[in-house]
């Protein structure tokens, strides 16, 4: 039984060209930051990062080859794909999904979900449906049962680009289980995916000095520079399902 996250990684971002190598601080990029949050969980057996074989990725190999990481390549568009190729070749029993835009993903959460995960005979378990958690710290654990079961049965456009859109598409046939906090902290936000998010990020590591920064940490800080939050708040965080769902639907019109 191997556990293994895969960061699913890319320089071509809409929103925010190159996000991914951007730096946060002292030359360390996003990147860094994300693979140094996940060095901190005590459930990962291995890291894996998930890029494209278009060209502008070879920044990303070139990064992973200069850091010792291992990756993989794979279809830019079919991401579903990508990751089910990325666990079989690693031979992943448990699979931890972990987009590169979440450079403050919280090692304890991981834990916690990983673990829920492995005490149940469950398919799939995430903390947000619905997201009681900070836009930045969600979590997505599956088998490679469910992945594979995914690759075979998707359809929909959004369900090969969203890796785990199939299962909870198809609820009835996975065994899913949401982690939900005591309290609702999903008004907060420090994904990566604009420039406002990146400037709040490198804000809040430039005033938390510690390692891994946690959750409670960037709470605290918000607690004490409550003018922070404003960098971010209004930037709607359904744009990208909002996309997917047009997608889907230009889809289903053309099968008619």
């Amino acid at each position: 039984m191997s556990v293994g996250c895969i960061i699913q990684t890319r320089m071509g971002s809409s929103r925010l060209p190159g996000k991914v190598l951007l730096e946060l601080k002292d030359g360390k990029s996003v990147l860094d930051y994300v693979i140094n949050q996940l060095g901190f969980c005590e459930t990962i057996d291995k890291i894996v990062v998930a890029t494209t074989t278009l060209t502008e990725d070879d920044k990303i190999v070139e990064f992973c080859e200069s850091n010792n990481v291992e990756y993989f390549r794979g279809d830019s568009k079919n991401v579903l794909d990508r990751h089910y190729q990325c666990a079989k070749k690693y031979s992943l029993s448990t699979i931890i999904r972990m987009p590169s835009d979440k450079p403050l993903l919280d090692p304890e959460v991981v834990d916690k979900i990983v673990r829920v995960f492995n005490s149940g005979s469950y398919d799939y378990v995430t903390n947000f449906l619905p997201s009681t958690t900070p836009g930045g710290t969600e979590v997505e654990v599956f088998s490679f049962k469910a992945l594979e079961k995914s690759w075979t049965d998707a359809e929909l456009p959004s369900e090969k680009e969203h890796v785990t859109n199939h299962i909870y598409n198809h609820k009835d046939e996975f065994r899913i289980f949401n982690v939900e906090n005591n309290v609702d902290l999903s008004k907060f936000r420090w994904v990566v995916d604009r420039e406002e998010d990146y400037i709040l990020v490198k804000k809040i590591i430039s005033k938390i000095d510690k390692e891994p920064i946690l959750i409670k940490d960037i709470l605290e800080l918000f607690e004490r520079e409550p003018e922070l939050v404003d960098i971010n708040a209004h930037i709607d965080k359904e744009e990208g399902n909002l996309r997917s769902a047009k997608e889907d639907d230009e889809f289903l019109r053309s099968k008619n």
